[in-house]
């Protein structure tokens, strides 16, 4: 049974000892923090600090989302990311669909630790895409593009329709984003839909190309389709992702404990490159 959709932001402190580690998610175009709010809680759970915010234009109406610019949406994700780098030792992003995307950006402008991914965009296969620009003056919205779950009932809040011009910002930042891929260094772990009926495999193949400096490990899932993170294999992404930060952390630990105390200098990295 699909609960009503809440789009409010997800914030969660550090629990327990030991490193402390933040996690940045964002969500998708058109979409809330209702879609990865039980990821984001799997993260809160493991102990982790948490920011999702909600993204400019979104949450709300899909003529409010026409008015926004995609640096609005980078923005809000830098704007959370900065709020974690200050208080952990390490940072992880991650995203859903062009919110992965907006992952890849922070990693590639940020010193993050590790990005986790469930089908990212990074680019619109609609052969009207190039003309966006064009038809936004005359073409207002289009079918909404939600609610790609094979999971029954599931909803995941998202606008009845598409604004083009929307769609144009997203096209662009996609683009630009592609560009910064070749910066990030820190590892990458996807999680892809063997069936996706709103991101084809065109932007796997984008990624592939673009991360010529860091590390991908891809998992392929067999019973869900765009919005996975409400779908059957939910639940491996949530363990999936815990035991990737984990493993990433416990790989970069000192051998010698006696050495970490370096990890007060990771505190300073934030003033440091900002």
């Amino acid at each position: 049974m699909a609960s009503l959709p809440d789009h409010s932001p997800f914030s969660s402190a550090l629990q327990g000892d030991g490193v402390r580690i933040g996690v940045v998610l964002s969500h998708g175009f058109t979409g809330s923090p209702h879609g990865l709010r039980a990821w984001a809680q799997a993260f809160a759970d493991a102990g982790f600090a948490v920011r999702m915010p909600l993204l400019p234009g979104h949450g709300t109406s899909w003529q409010e989302l026409a008015r926004t610019r995609w640096q609005q949406w980078h923005a809000a994700l830098d704007e959370a990311y900065l709020d974690l780098d200050s208080q952990c030792d390490q940072v992880f992003v991650a995203g859903l669909s062009m919110g992965g995307a907006l992952a890849l950006r922070i990693a590639a402008t940020r010193p993050v630790a590790g990005v986790v991914l469930v089908n990212p965009a990074l680019v619109i296969d609609d052969p009207r895409a190039p003309l966006a620009g064009i038809l936004k003056l005359v073409l207002k919205s289009t079918p909404a593009i939600a609610n790609d779950i094979l999971k029954p009932g599931m909803d995941e809040g998202a606008y009845p329709r598409t604004p083009v011009a929307a769609a144009h910002e997203m096209n662009k930042m996609f683009k630009d984003t592609i560009r910064l891929l070749p910066r990030i260094t820190a590892p990458v772990r996807v999680f892809r839909s063997t069936v996706d009926h709103v991101v084809s495999d065109t932007s796997i193949v984008a990624l592939r190309r673009g991360l010529t400096h860091a590390p991908l490990t891809l998992t392929s899932l067999e019973n869900s389709y765009h919005v996975a993170t409400l779908d059957n294999d939910a639940q491996e992404i949530f363990q999936g992702s815990v035991d990737f930060i984990r493993t990433v952390v416990d790989a970069e630990a000192p051998a010698d404990p006696a050495s970490s105390g370096t990890r007060s200098d990771l505190l300073q990295k934030g003033t440091a490159n900002d």
